[in-house]
Parts: C-alpha cells; sequence; structure tokens
C-alpha cells in the first residue's frame, strides 16, 4: 500500500490528496470541495527537443461525463473536442503558472486535468488552478510557487468567497484571483460597473483568502518531501551578448525604436544575418558556432534596449508618452445590409465588428456539467486572421487565444446589455481583426459596444476598454529598483514588457478585467497605480467614441428582425395552440412569424418577424384567438350551423353564439337560409351572455350599427 498525503484548507473547505493516483507522473493530486473533485497531474520532458527556443508549457483540462452521472452525446458517446468552458479554464491555470518557472527552463511541461465528480454547486475552474500548484509543489519540477486562488463574488454589499452556482446568479461581482503569499499573479472576471475604490476592496479580501490554500499546499509538500530535480538552463550567453553588442553599435536603437512595422523587421533581420556572419567570421570553427545561441543574444539585446529606453528616456516606440493613448477613429453603419456595424481603431489596432439580431430560437444551447445557465442570449466571437499581422498562415480554425479574448469582450459588454424581458432578442457579436498592433481584445469591446448602439441595442451606458502594461528594472536580488506603467500597449509593449492588465468599463465602473504576467508577482500599490491610470485612459476612449455614436440609436436598423412579447390570459394558451398545434400552425403560416410560447405558463408570448406589417398581423390573429366575446363588440364570423330557429356563428377561435332568427335582420325573416348558409361570413353584435355563458349575437344590430356609423361619418 503506498503512502496518502492529504492537507486542508478549513476555511475554504478544499482538500488536497497525493501519493495514490498517477505514481508515474511528476506530480499528481485530486483536490475536492464539497463533491467536486478535480485529479491534475504535471509531467516534464527529461530532455530539451533540439533547437528549443521557447518554453512549451501545455495546460489542458477536461470535464467528464461520468463526474455529472451522465451519458455523452452523439453516436459514440465519448467525449470529444474541448468545450469552450473546458479551453478557458486551461487558459485560467496556464496563465499564473507560466511566469513561475524558473526564466530559461524550456524541458516540455504538461498539465492535465480531469474532473471526476460535479456537484453542480462548486465551481471547479478554482480547483484546477489550486490543484495544478499543489502538484507542481511536490512535484521535481522547478516551479517557484506555490499560488492560492479564490473566486469573490458580491451579494448584498457583502463580499462571498467561493460561491456556489446559485450566488453566482446573484453576485454583481465574479471575480478570480490568483496570487502568492505576498502579491497578485492573475486576476480575471466580471462586475456590474464596480467603482475602481471597491474593486481594489475585492483584491485585498481575495489576496488574505489564498493564504489558507497556500499553507495547505506547503503543508502537503512538506510531507511529501520530493527533492527537485536540476535541469539544464537554456538563456542568452553573456559573451555572446556582449559580442553582439560590439557588433551592432548604436546601430540597432534605432531600428528597435521604428514605428514602421515592415521596414523595422527587414532591417532587424538584415542586421541579424550580418552578426551571425560576423560571429562565424571571428570563430577559428564555424562548426562550433550555434546560430540558436547567437540569435537568443541578439534578441536579449534588442529587449533590453527596447526596455531601457522606456525606463530612461521614458518614451516608447512613436515617441508616445506613459499614459499617451495612440490615435483613435471610430465609424458606425459601415456596412449596408448588416444589422449593426462599425470599425474602431487605435494606432494599427483595427477592428470591423458586426452586430446580428436574431429570435430566441437563436440561442446557444449550454451543455453545462457543472451547473449554470442553460441558453444563452447573448455570443461574442473574436477573429484573429493571419492577414492582421502580415503574415500567412491556417485560416478557418478558431484557436484558444481567439475563444479567450471573445470570452473577455463578451463579459465585458454583458452588464450593459438590457435584460431578455426588456430587449428579447438573441444578439450576436463578431470581432474580425483587419490590424493588430496590440490590444485587438480592448479594441473589439470598444468596436462591439458602437456596433451593438448601432444595431439600436438599448445599453444602459457605453463601454469601453484599454490594457495597462509594465516595464520593470530589478537588483540582483529580484528586487524592483525602477518600474513605467504604459496606457495602451502595443505588441512589443506586451512581448518585450511584463505585464497586460486589461480593464473595460462605462463612466460609472468596471465591467470587465483580465492580468497577464510575466514577473513573478505584482505588487498592489502597482496595481492600484494601474487601475487608476486606465480609468484616466478609458474616459477619454469614451469621448472619441461619444462623437461617432453619443448613445444607441432610437430604433432598429430596417433589416433587422422585429421582435414583441405580448402577454395573454395562461388560460388561454391551450386555446391559441389549438387541438394537435392546428391554431398556432395556421398563425405562423399565414403571417409567416415565429411565436414562442413561454414554457413556464406564464402567459408570456414572444412574436418573431422580418417585417412590422407580419408583425402587427400576428399580433392581431393572437388576440383574436385569445380574446373573449365582449358584449357590445361586432365581429365577422362563420356560419358554423344552421337551424330553424337560428344560425349558430364563430366570432372567435373555439368561440360561438346564437343569431335568433329574429335578430337576422331589420325585417321577418321566414327561414334562415334566406339570410345566411353553413360556411357564410357575416358581422354579428355581441348583445349578451346569460347567466350560463351562452352568448346572444345580433346580425341586425351589427348592420345599423354599422351604417349609423358610416352616415355620421359622410355629415
Amino acid at each position: 500500500m503506498h503512502q496518502k498525503y492529504s492537507a486542508t484548507a478549513q476555511k475554504l473547505g478544499i482538500t488536497i490528496e497525493t501519493g495514490t493516483l498517477a505514481r508515474q507522473a511528476n506530480g499528481a493530486v485530486t483536490i475536492s470541495c464539497g463533491e467536486t473533485t478535480v485529479f491534475v497531474s504535471v509531467t516534464a520532458e527529461n530532455t530539451l527537443r533540439p533547437d528549443q527556443d521557447f518554453f512549451p508549457l501545455s495546460v489542458d483540462y477536461r470535464e467528464k461525463f461520468s463526474a455529472a452521472g451522465r451519458f455523452p452525446g452523439g453516436y459514440f458517446k465519448r467525449e470529444g473536442r474541448p468545450t469552450e468552458k473546458e479551453i478557458l479554464t486551461s487558459r485560467l491555470c496556464d496563465r499564473p503558472l507560466r511566469p513561475l518557472f524558473p526564466k530559461g527552463f524550456l524541458n516540455e511541461v504538461q498539465v492535465i486535468g480531469l474532473l471526476l465528480s460535479a456537484d453542480r454547486e462548486n465551481e471547479p475552474d478554482v480547483l484546477m488552478v489550486n490543484g495544478a500548484s499543489a502538484a507542481l509543489l511536490c512535484s521535481d519540477i522547478p516551479w517557484n510557487g506555490p499560488i492560492g486562488c479564490v473566486r469573490v463574488g458580491e451579494i448584498d454589499g457583502q463580499f462571498v468567497l467561493n460561491p456556489t452556482q446559485d450566488q453566482i446568479y446573484n453576485s454583481t461581482l465574479d471575480l478570480i484571483y490568483v496570487g502568492n503569499e505576498k502579491e497578485m499573479m492573475m486576476i480575471e472576471g466580471s462586475a456590474d460597473e464596480v467603482p475602481e475604490a471597491r474593486f481594489i476592496e475585492a483584491l485585498t479580501f481575495a489576496q488574505e483568502a489564498i493564504q489558507d490554500i497556500i499553507a495547505a499546499q506547503r503543508a502537503l509538500a512538506a510531507q511529501v518531501k520530493t527533492t527537485k530535480r536540476s535541469f539544464e538552463y537554456v538563456t542568452a550567453d553573456p559573451g555572446l551578448l556582449e559580442k553582439c553588442r560590439k557588433l551592432v553599435g548604436d546601430r540597432l536603437t534605432p531600428l528597435v525604436l521604428d514605428d514602421d512595422k515592415n521596414q523595422r523587421t527587414d532591417a532587424t533581420d538584415a542586421l541579424k544575418e550580418e552578426v551571425l556572419e560576423a560571429v562565424k567570421a571571428e570563430s577559428s570553427d564555424t562548426e562550433d558556432v550555434d546560430p540558436a545561441a547567437v540569435l537568443r543574444a541578439f534578441e536579449a539585446l534588442e529587449k533590453e534596449i527596447f526596455r531601457t529606453h522606456i525606463l530612461e528616456n521614458g518614451k516608447r516606440r512613436g515617441a508616445r508618452g506613459p499614459q499617451d493613448l495612440r490615435s483613435i477613429t471610430c465609424q458606425t453603419a459601415v456596412l449596408p445590409r448588416v444589422h449593426g456595424s462599425a470599425l474602431f481603431q487605435r494606432g494599427d489596432t483595427q477592428t470591423l465588428v458586426t452586430t446580428t439580431l436574431g429570435s430566441t430560437q437563436d440561442f446557444q444551447d449550454m451543455d453545462a456539467l457543472t451547473g449554470g445557465a442553460h441558453k444563452k442570449s447573448f455570443i461574442l466571437h473574436y477573429n484573429f486572421p493571419p492577414y492582421s499581422v502580415g503574415e500567412t498562415g491556417r485560416f478557418g480554425f478558431t484557436s484558444r487565444r481567439e475563444i479567450g479574448h471573445g470570452a473577455l469582450a463578451e463579459r465585458s459588454l454583458l452588464p450593459v446589455l438590457p435584460s431578455e424581458d426588456e430587449f428579447p432578442y438573441a444578439i450576436r457579436v463578431v470581432s474580425e481583426v483587419m490590424e493588430s498592433n496590440g490590444s485587438t481584445s480592448m479594441a473589439t469591446v470598444c468596436g462591439g459596444c458602437l456596433s451593438l448602439m448601432d444595431a439600436g441595442v438599448p445599453l444602459s451606458a457605453p463601454i469601453a476598454g484599454i490594457s495597462i502594461g509594465l516595464v520593470t528594472r530589478c537588483d540582483v536580488q529580484g528586487t524592483i529598483e525602477k518600474q513605467v506603467l504604459l496606457t495602451d500597449i502595443i505588441g512589443a509593449e506586451d512581448h518585450f514588457g511584463d505585464m497586460d492588465f486589461k480593464i473595460c468599463g462605462t463612466r460609472k465602473g468596471i465591467t470587465g478585467f483580465q492580468l497577464d504576467l510575466k514577473i513573478q508577482g505584482l505588487s498592489f500599490e502597482l496595481a492600484k497605480e494601474s487601475i487608476h491610470q486606465s480609468r484616466v485612459a478609458r474616459l477619454e476612449i469614451l469621448d472619441h467614441m461619444a462623437k461617432a455614436l453619443p448613445a444607441a440609436r432610437k430604433s432598429l436598423n430596417p433589416h433587422a428582425p422585429r421582435i414583441q412579447q405580448i402577454q395573454i390570459d395562461p388560460e388561454k394558451i391551450g386555446a391559441l395552440i389549438g387541438p394537435g398545434g392546428k391554431n398556432i400552425k395556421r398563425i405562423t403560416e399565414s403571417t409567416g412569424a415565429q411565436v414562442d410560447i413561454n414554457e413556464d405558463n406564464s402567459g408570456r408570448v414572444k412574436i418573431y418577424t422580418q417585417t412590422e406589417a407580419s408583425l402587427q398581423r400576428c399580433i392581431q390573429e393572437i388576440e383574436r384567438a385569445t380574446a373573449e366575446i365582449t358584449v357590445g363588440k361586432i365581429y365577422r364570423g362563420v356560419v358554423k350551423g344552421v337551424k330553424e330557429f337560428g344560425a349558430f356563428v364563430e366570432c372567435l377561435p373555439g368561440q360561438e353564439g346564437l343569431v335568433h332568427i329574429s335578430e337576422l335582420a331589420d325585417f321577418r325573416v321566414r327561414q334562415t337560409e334566406d339570410v345566411c348558409k353553413l360556411g357564410d361570413e357575416i358581422v354579428v353584435k355581441c348583445i349578451g351572455i346569460d347567466d350560463r355563458g351562452r352568448v346572444k349575437l345580433s346580425r341586425r344590430a351589427a348592420l345599423s350599427e354599422i351604417e349609423g356609423s358610416r352616415k355620421k361619418g359622410h355629415s
């Protein structure tokens, strides 16, 4: 029997165990909260791949249908490609793990998480992050953890730690927070326009809460007592770095700072080749020269020059200051037939965003094993084609990056959308990135907001997004000596910099956020400064957007479908549907409308049509099918029965009354067939309903009233 080790974070109700499962992996744990259990393994390759020049970390999270006591759908009855939820959870876990691996560690590392049990109350994504941290800490893989992860909600003004699914639904904040003992590592989530001061309070609350899970991981690692292995680290050779510095002299600085991408790339590539040839020429044996090592040193020099120029001179590529925005242009209604469209450009980043409105049948079905909503009425898709960066590449495949960026923009816009009762449309926003030079997800938020308003979607307030970057210099102990925060980062500042802190919101507060780091922690002081700096930039962007379109258009685009919700008596639902659905089928076929009856028997009916005329006709048909015959009203009915004492006329679907022979005309009628026959259409007026509910009709009274109205109109 193998030794089993366990530790518990008492305040969070989380238990971590290791030593039983997957003992051939470098590290493996099971982590549980309530009856939700996630298994996480970590494995590292013993050797480097030939010519390895990047860190191949892969994080994959999968949900097993058996965890919820269900069978997978489809013919094969087997889990298929990862769902959006699984991809987003994988990315959520990857981002705080990656910067904590030692610099130069390039051995392939694989983290795999499996949802083993789901109680549909406790979310597994937080467990996945904590489990990965515990597995790495207990493994022999070098890693500078641990980290702790919690979800924070806010209900009735109070912060709630790791809220259940039902609590998340009622929460005005959904913050996933990851940090170490002293600093934050990663955050993401959404909020209902939370003020910056309250947002910082939530971050402080979360930082205190994660200490419990960090302590539990350290207690578990102390039981396991694993020794970290030694691996070969791949870094820039100091000698080659100095050689590159001497060879390029001052020629690399203007290239690094050149704002023209094509010109910069061509000139830099030529200089790289020159340096490589020069190093080979200086070597007695060219076979001893490793081209990858030379290029690694050259790129390290390029990064050093880029960062030093910002830290020492306070200037960025394009001569921008640290807090300066790039030039912004906005246009709406740029496409003729779509329901809403916008073109948003910030510097060399450009997005073309469209909005499409649909019916309830266009809602996206959610097959969530862990609870939550079953349908989604708002969808945002983000596409990043290779031409946006002037390259060729795979096209038509949705990458994890595209799913992640789309999810960030979607949750940032969602808080300002109208409720489904107020605006009963399915909404799809699609962002096509036309040019990319950093912050395309934030451009998607801005363009998406303008596109929604152009379509006539009544947003509660406009939204903008901005990314804050960071460049730091540390001493030999790793303590930050100097730092510069950068507003509206470009691609190179993301690549060479230390942080990408995306924050979206209205003038009132924050609606979406995501923090990614390349350093091993962000102090709260820098985080606070970043949050306040982003607000200043956000307000400036909103001013630019307001010049293009200050608010949502008052009416829908003429090409948009028409949807209206009406209320009928719940007891009349059966009459509207008719026997075997005969009546509702007649209405939809005759009007061309789609009619959805709410399943909760509340009497709410949604009508979806392509034209206003079709909408109004459908409403009339529904009112006719669900109305009651009323005394004093005139109806055009159909004769359903002919008797010697009168005729039975159907005034409304399934509702009829008797026109006595004396009420058929203003003269004496000898027999009913002299005035009407079976199937004839006649006008009748309801002149009474007796105690037994029998309806009395009069053709004579109806004709008299119609004639009187006609004469009155001519006089």
